[in-house]
C-alpha cells in the first residue's frame, strides 16, 4: 500500500500515528520523518503494494524502516510548524485537532493573538513567522512565531526580537518571545480571514509575484516555466512554490527564492498548469467555447455548470481528465470564479485543500482547482447532437442527471483489511456514541438500508442525505475512517431539521436518532408494519420488546423474547420487513431485565406473520389453531409459538391441565388448504439474519458487527475506545476482531447460564450482558425495498 507523498523541497514528509520500534530505539506517535522523492518513487513505483518505507526521523536524524500503515502524509509547511512543538504527544494532538494548525498556516505578521506563558495567556501581535535556527545537516527547520507581547504581557517575554544574536524583529526588551503555534491562540476577526492573510512585505510592490501568476526561473542554467502555487516567507527570505510546466500537474512542486523568479504576463487557464505544445511565452491556449464566470449557458447551448456537474478538463499537452464539480466560488488571491473538481483518476494535486483550507473533500491526488471557464460538460454523458438540434428550444433541453458515487459494504477479508485498527470506524466526539454505533452497524458491512442514501423519498432532505452518503458512509466503506467533524455536520443538520437544540451535544438513544432521520427528515416508509388485536396501522422503525418478568426465562435468546412480546400484545407482522431493529426489554439504562441474552443468529418470523401458513408443532401439517396457553406450558419446547392442526389440537387439549385453554383460529392461505395426506408440501420458513448488535454500559454505546458467514466473523467497534490528550484532545475510535464470541454461541444453554461475565474472554461479556438493540435483515426483501 503506497502513500501519496507530500512534496515540497524534494522530500516527502510524514507524521507517525502510532509508535514503532526499530532496533533498540522507540519512536512515539507524533514523531516526524521524511524521505526523498527519489526514495519514495523507488519504493513504490514498481511495487505499489510495498508495506515498508525507509525514512529519516527529523527529531534525531537516524534512518529507520517503518510500515506505511502508521505514516500520515503532511505538507512541508505543516511539518515545519509541527516540528516547532517539542513533545511528540502534543505534536500529534495539534495535528489531529487541525483547527489551530489551519489557523497557523494562514497567520502572518500583524495578526493579533494571545500566547500561553507559564499557563497564563497574554495579548500580543505576530511580528515574525519562520525558522530561528537552522542546521545545515537538518532536512527541515522548525517554524516558530515571533510575538511582541502587549498590555499585561509586557516584560513577560525573553528578548527584544532577537534570538542567539540574530534580529528577527524589533520590540522593547522583555516584550519579545518565540513560540510554536501550539502555544498561541489565533484571534478570529475580519482582518484575520483567509483571504486577507496574504504574506506581505513592507509594501505591496514588494511582492511582485502572486498565486496563479505564470513565472520563469532557471534550473541548472536552463530557463523553465511554471505557475506560482504559493508565496510565503521563511525568516527574512521570500519563496515561491512553483508547479513547473515540464512536470505536468501531478508531479513535484519546486520552492524557489523570490528573487530568482521572473513574473510573466501570462494568466494561466487554470490554477494548475495547462500548457499545450504550442503555448508560447505570453500566450495561453483557450477553448473555443468560453463559459461565463457565473456558470451560465455557453454559446454551444450546454446547460450551466453547477456543483455535482460531470465535467472534462484539458490539461497539459492536450491530455483530458474527467471529474465532478464539488465546489464553486472564489479563492483567496484569485479573481476568477473557480471550480473544485474531484477527478476520476489520481491526476490531481490535492485532497480538496487550497492554501491550508479545505473547500471540499476527496481522496489525495484526486482534487483539482481550475477556472470555471476551463470546465466543459463531460462528453461521455451527452447525447449526440445533430445539426438540426439548434432548432430545439432551450427550455426543452433537460440537464443530465448526476449519479451519486457509492461504495459497496465491506465483507469478509475486505472488511478486516479496511476497518480493523486504531483510528478506524467513526470518531466519537461530545456524546456522539449513540449515533456512531448506529451508523457503523447499519452501513459498514450491509446494504440493507442503502436506500436511505439514494432514494428520493417524499420528505427527503437532500442535504442530510448527501452528508450521510458523501461524508459518512462512503468514507467509512472506502477508507475505514470517518472524522468527528463529519458526524458533527450531520448532528448540526439534525438539530436544525429536527428543531431540537440538543442533538449536537446531549446524550441520546439510537432509536431517537433513527426515528428522527428516517421518519421526519428522509421520510422513508416505516420498517415494520404491525397489527395488534386485529387493528392495523401500528407502524414503527424500531420494535421495543415489552414483557413481564418471566421466571422460567433465565437466559433467553432473542427469538424467545420476540415471541413472548408478540404473543403478550397479540401482535403480527403485516409483511416481511427488510430490516428488523429490536430493542431489548429494560427499564432505563441501568436496570436490565436479564443478566444475559443469547444472540439468535437467525430470527424465524414465520409464526409472527399475519395470514402466513403455519406448521403444526406436533405433526408438521398445516396449522389451523394457535394457543397462547400452550406457549407458556413447560411441557413444550421453549421456543416457537404453539399452533396445531385440528387433530393435534384435540389431542393436546384433551389433557386435564389444558382443557381451559382457548385456541384461536388461524387464517390458512387458499393454496395450503388442500394438502396431500403425507404433508409433502412443507410450509416455507421466513428467517432473518443478525448483522449487528448495539450494546450499552454506563451510558456509552458500542456495537458488534457480523462481517462474514462464520460464527467467528464478528468485529467490535467503539468510537471512543481511547483518548489522546485532555479536554483539548481527541477520541481514538477502534475496531477489533472478536472471534471469541463464537465460543460462547456454541455453548449449551445450561453451561452459558453459569458463565461469570468477568471470566468471559475478550469483549464477549459486552455482547451477551449489555445488549441494547439487535439488527436483523432479510436480504430477499431488501431487493424490493
Amino acid at each position: 500500500m503506497s502513500l501519496p507523498p507530500s512534496v515540497g523541497d524534494g522530500n516527502c514528509y510524514y507524521i507517525l500515528t502510532e509508535g514503532c520500534t526499530y532496533g533498540s530505539k522507540y519512536f512515539p506517535p507524533g514523531s516526524l520523518c521524511c524521505c526523498s522523492e527519489r526514495s519514495y518513487l523507488r519504493s513504490f513505483a514498481d511495487r505499489p503494494s510495498a508495506r515498508f518505507l525507509k525514512v529519516i526521523m527529523l527529531d534525531e536524524g537516524s534512518t529507520v524502516t517503518v510500515t506505511v500503515e502508521i505514516l500520515q502524509p503532511v505538507r512541508r509547511e505543516v511539518a515545519a510548524l509541527l516540528l516547532g512543538i517539542g513533545g511528540p504527544s502534543e505534536r500529534l494532538d495539534s495535528f489531529l485537532e487541525r483547527l489551530s494548525l489551519e489557523a497557523a498556516l494562514q497567520a502572518g505578521p500583524g495578526q493579533k493573538v494571545t500566547v500561553e506563558i507559564e499557563r497564563q495567556h497574554f495579548p500580543g501581535v505576530i511580528r515574525y513567522v519562520g525558522s530561528i535556527h537552522k542546521s545545515p545537516l537538518a532536512a527541515l527547520s522548525p517554524v516558530f512565531f515571533g510575538v511582541e507581547l502587549q498590555g499585561e504581557g509586557e516584560n513577560r517575554g525573553r528578548s527584544d526580537g532577537s534570538y542567539h544574536g540574530t534580529e528577527y524583529f524589533k520590540c522593547k526588551p522583555g516584550c519579545g518571545i518565540f513560540l510554536p503555534f501550539s502555544r498561541i491562540r489565533f484571534i478570529p476577526g475580519p482582518e484575520n480571514e483567509p483571504g486577507k492573510q496574504k504574506p506581505k512585505v513592507e509594501t505591496e510592490e514588494g511582492v511582485p509575484v502572486k498565486v496563479g501568476d505564470a513565472v520563469s526561473f532557471y534550473v541548472d542554467e536552463v530557463l523553465r516555466k511554471g505557475i506560482a502555487m504559493a508565496v510565503y516567507r521563511e525568516g527574512s527570505q521570500w519563496f515561491v512554490k512553483v508547479c513547473p510546466e515540464e512536470e505536468g500537474t501531478t508531479d513535484i512542486f519546486r520552492e524557489i527564492p523570490l528573487d530568482s523568479v521572473v513574473k510573466e504576463n501570462l494568466i494561466s487557464q487554470s490554477v494548475f498548469p495547462t500548457f499545450g505544445p504550442d503555448v508560447g511565452l505570453g500566450h495561453s491556449k483557450q477553448p473555443k467555447r468560453q463559459a461565463s464566470e457565473s456558470g451560465e449557458e455557453g454559446e454551444s447551448g450546454n446547460p450551466p455548470l453547477e456543483v455535482n456537474s460531470m465535467v472534462q478538463i484539458t490539461l497539459d499537452k492536450g491530455n483530458q481528465v474527467f471529474g465532478i464539480i464539488r465546489w464553486l466560488g472564489y479563492l483567496p488571491q484569485i479573481k476568477h470564479k473557480m471550480a473544485g473538481v474531484e477527478l476520476d483518476e489520481d491526476k490531481g494535486v490535492t485532497a480538496g485543500e487550497w492554501l491550508g483550507k479545505y473547500y471540499f473533500h476527496c481522496a489525495p491526488k484526486r482534487g483539482l482547482f481550475v477556472k470555471l471557464q476551463s470546465c466543459q460538460p463531460d462528453v461521455r454523458f451527452q447525447s449526440s447532437r445533430g445539426s438540426d438540434l439548434n432548432l430545439v428550444e432551450d427550455s426543452e433541453r433537460e440537464a443530465l442527471p448526476h449519479a451519486p458515487v457509492s461504495f459497496p459494504p465491506l465483507r469478509n477479508e475486505d472488511a478486516v483489511s479496511v476497518l480493523r485498527g486504531r483510528m478506524k470506524g467513526i470518531q466519537g466526539h461530545c456524546n456522539s456514541c449513540y449515533m456512531d454505533a448506529a451508523l457503523f452497524s447499519l452501513f459498514s458491512c450491509t446494504s440493507v438500508l442503502d436506500s436511505m442514501l439514494f432514494t428520493p423519498f417524499t420528505l427527503c432532505d437532500r442535504n442530510v442525505q448527501e452528508i450521510l452518503r458523501e461524508e459518512i458512509v462512503n468514507p467509512l466503506r472506502k477508507t475505514g475512517f470517518v472524522k468527528a467533524r463529519s458526524v458533527m455536520h450531520l448532528r448540526e443538520q439534525l438539530t436544525e431539521k429536527g428543531k431540537c437544540s440538543s442533538f449536537t451535544n446531549a446524550e441520546k438513544d439510537p432509536e431517537e436518532f433513527l426515528s428522527l432521520i428516517m421518519q421526519k427528515i428522509l421520510g422513508i416508509e416505516p420498517l415494520l408494519k404491525l397489527q395488534s388485536g386485529g387493528h392495523e396501522g401500528l407502524d414503527c422503525y424500531c420494535y421495543q420488546i415489552f414483557m413481564d418478568k418471566q421466571e422460567d426465562l433465565v437466559v433467553p435468546d432473542v427469538q424467545q423474547l420476540v415471541e413472548h412480546s408478540f404473543l403478550t400484545y397479540d401482535q403480527k407482522l403485516v409483511e416481511i420487513p427488510s430490516c428488523f431493529i429490536i430493542q431489548m426489554p429494560r427499564f432505563g439504562k441501568e436496570y436490565k431485565m436479564f443478566s444475559k441474552i443469547i444472540p439468535s443468529l437467525e430470527l424465524d418470523i414465520t409464526d409472527l406473520l399475519l395470514d402466513s401458513p403455519r406448521e403444526c408443532c406436533v405433526c408438521g401439517d398445516v396449522a389451523t389453531l394457535e394457543c397462547s396457553g400452550c406457549f407458556k406450558d413447560k411441557m413444550f419446547a421453549p421456543t416457537g409459538l404453539k399452533q396445531f392442526c385440528s387433530t393435534c389440537s384435540k389431542q393436546v387439549h384433551s389433557h386435564y391441565r389444558r382443557r381451559t385453554h382457548k385456541p384461536t383460529r388461524l387464517h390458512v392461505p387458499e393454496e395450503f388448504q388442500c394438502r396431500s395426506p403425507q404433508g409433502s408440501q412443507r410450509v416455507p420458513r421466513e428467517k432473518m439474519e443478525l448483522f449487528a448488535v448495539l450494546c450499552i454500559e454506563t451510558s456509552h454505546y458500542v456495537s458488534f458487527v457480523k462481517y462474514g458467514p462464520e460464527n467467528e466473523h464478528w468485529m467490535f467497534f467503539d468510537s471512543m475506545a481511547d483518548r489522546h490528550g485532555d479536554e483539548n484532545g481527541f477520541n481514538i475510535p477502534t475496531v477489533t476482531l472478536c472471534p471469541e464470541v463464537a465460543k460462547y454461541l456454541d455453548l449449551p444453554l445450561a453451561v452459558l447460564a453459569l458463565e461469570q461475565p468477568r471470566d468471559m474472554d475478550g469483549v464477549a461479556k459486552r455482547l451477551f450482558c449489555d445488549a441494547y438493540m439487535y439488527m436483523y435483515q432479510s436480504k430477499k426483501m431488501a431487493l424490493y425495498k
